[in-house]
Formats: C-alpha cells, structure tokens, sequence
C-alpha cells in the first residue's frame, strides 16, 4: 500500500508541473529550468526534469546524504508523468481555463507532496540536498531552500524557461497547499 501511495503522490506532484507547463502562465523554479535545459537540448522537459535530479543526486555524494527508495522514485516518476500528462492535457488559450490550470496544478502538487511525504521512503533529490546543505553549512533550512529555487529559477529563466504569473502564484501558495494536504491525510489515517 505504501508504493501506491508514494506512486500516486509522485504522479500528482508531475501531473501538476505539466498543469503549470500547459497553462503557458508560468512554472515552479525547477520546472522553469528544466524547460530552459530542453530548448537547448535534444531532452524534453521530463527527460531534462530527470537529468537535473541526476546532478542533483550527485551533490548528495560530499554531503554524505543517501538516498531510499522514494528519492529514486521521485526522479523517475515526476519526470514521466510531466511528458505523459503535457501530451494529453489541453492547452488552453483563454485566461479562465489558463488560470484553473495553475489551480489544479497548485492542488495536485500539493496533495501529491502530501502523499509521497507522509511515506517516509525517502526525500526527493532537491530536499535532500538542501537538508544535506543546511547540515553541512550550518544554516537555516528557510535560507538553503530559498537560495536553492532561486538559483534553479535565474539559472531556468536565462536558458528561455517561463517564468511568470503561475510561478508567482505557486511561490504564494503551495506551502499552504502541501501543510493543507498533510493535515487532512493526517485527519484521515487517525480515522481508520
């Protein structure tokens, strides 16, 4: 049961980058860089997705960081299911179905990072990292994880990747998002 859910997780959490890829209004910091990385490579956004979190599982190796189950899942299904899901979801040109795009992406990733956090199988390549660097450095996991986004962010934007409302909306919004999702999973556990 626990890798259905890390699964069905971790596909919502790709589902919804596809969402904000669709909805041309903007994407999350790493999506924004991963599709910087694909128009100047054969790669598409998934497979530029699954790349990044390849170098970024690297940088665990001086930090002494390792990696479960979920850590490798999390690389491969996220960057799956953003090629699937881009290639079946609409595209939509008018500003109400663009903006309930960035919506349903925004709920997605934030009851899919609910899932996949609650299995304790192991943190996604980018978590890992910034614990691992907060660790080793000394500093404010707040600080390590901003710096990080907005490095993947500037770094995404300069290669052609979009950046705009959506990505704005996402920063504001899915910490609420995800503490929402975590909340109600907890509600649900303790029901049964």
């Amino acid at each position: 049961m626990t890798f259905v859910v890390l699964v069905t997780g971790l596909w919502l959490f790709g589902t919804g980058e596809a969402l904000l890829v669709a909805s041309h209004l903007g994407n999350t910091p790493w999506t924004v860089l991963a599709q910087g990385v694909s128009k100047h490579s054969a790669l598409s956004i998934g497979a530029a997705t699954f790349a990044i979190s390849l170098v970024v599982l690297v940088a665990w190796i001086p930090l002494r960081e390792r990696p479960g189950f979920g850590t490798l899942a999390n690389a491969v299904v996220i960057a799956v299911a953003i090629d699937v899901m881009l290639s079946v979801l609409p595209h939509p040109s008018g500003a109400i179905g663009r903006t309930t795009e960035v919506g349903a992406a925004i709920l997605a990733i934030g009851i899919g990072s609910g899932l996949y956090l609650t299995t304790l199988l192991g943190p996604g390549p980018r978590d890992g990292w910034m614990t691992g660097l907060a660790r080793r450095f000394h500093a404010p996991i707040a600080y390590v994880r901003l710096s990080i986004e907005l490095t993947a962010l500037v770094a995404g934007w300069s290669l052609g990747g979009r950046v705009g409302l959506g990505t704005v909306v996402f920063a504001l919004t899915i910490g609420y998002a995800v503490a929402g999702s975590m909340q109600l999973l907890t509600r649900l556990v303790r029901t049964r």
